[in-house]
């Protein structure tokens, strides 16, 4: 995504520097954070997923959430802008990709989307599903209920708001056993982990040199 206040940035494909990563480690577990699928095609989304995590044998998250306006990528390329419709294209994007993951055939007929009885294979190597983090802003209820029903949460939030999310999350759940929290900061990671925290991801400026980036992935958790 562009910057608004770095307009001229220069930024590359998110999804091939994905295939990138996958061919390149064999470790390390990796994904978008996040994709705004209000913007994509699922069957495409669904296609991509699935070549990724059979590229890095089983190893692809799928980071999604509604996206953001700041910039204009939505309403300047004719995308939907509104809060509200972007949150019902992620439903409904998600059911159809969950579905067309499972390798069976698929019939949905969504307000948005159709798919008639198509089947997706090969499967993805992770089973049940490619695991899915959810990101939200807030304690708002909407995002946090998408993000119950999935596998993580990537919050935007302090650690204090991020311990009253996760009360939320365990309220549609029940507990947050298997479920995992992403959080990108560069301070605080104590805070964080408390408050609940599973994954720390270290934040690197936008333009950083290859000897920066390596001596931050070198350094280690």
């Amino acid at each position: 995504m562009a910057r608004a206040d770095e307009p001229d940035l220069a930024v590359g494909d998110c999804w091939i520097g994905l295939a990138a990563v996958a061919a390149a480690t064999t470790r390390v577990v990796f994904g978008p954070r996040v994709t705004p699928l209000s913007r994509r095609r699922p069957h495409d989304v669904a296609r991509e997923s699935v070549a990724l995590d059979l590229l890095s044998g089983g190893r692809l998250v799928l980071g999604v959430g509604l996206g953001s306006d700041a910039t204009g990528e939505f309403s300047r390329l004719g995308e939907v802008g509104g809060a509200r419709e972007r949150a019902r294209l992620l439903d409904e994007s998600l059911a159809v990709i969950t579905a067309l993951w499972s390798g069976e055939p698929v019939h949905h007929h969504g307000p948005a989307y159709e798919v008639d009885g198509l089947r997706f294979l090969p499967r993805p190597v992770q089973q049940p599903r490619i695991p899915i983090w959810v990101a939200a802003q807030s304690v708002r209820q909407a995002p946090l209920r998408r993000a119950a029903r999935y596998d993580g949460l990537c919050p935007e939030a302090s650690a204090a708001q991020l311990a009253d999310m996760l009360d939320i999350i365990v309220e549609h759940r029940g507990d947050l056993t298997g479920f995992d929290v992403a959080v990108a900061a560069n301070e605080n990671r104590d805070a964080y982990e408390r408050a609940g925290a599973t994954w720390w991801l270290r934040s690197l400026p936008m333009i950083v040199s290859r000897a920066e980036a390596l001596s931050v992935v070198r350094r280690g958790p």
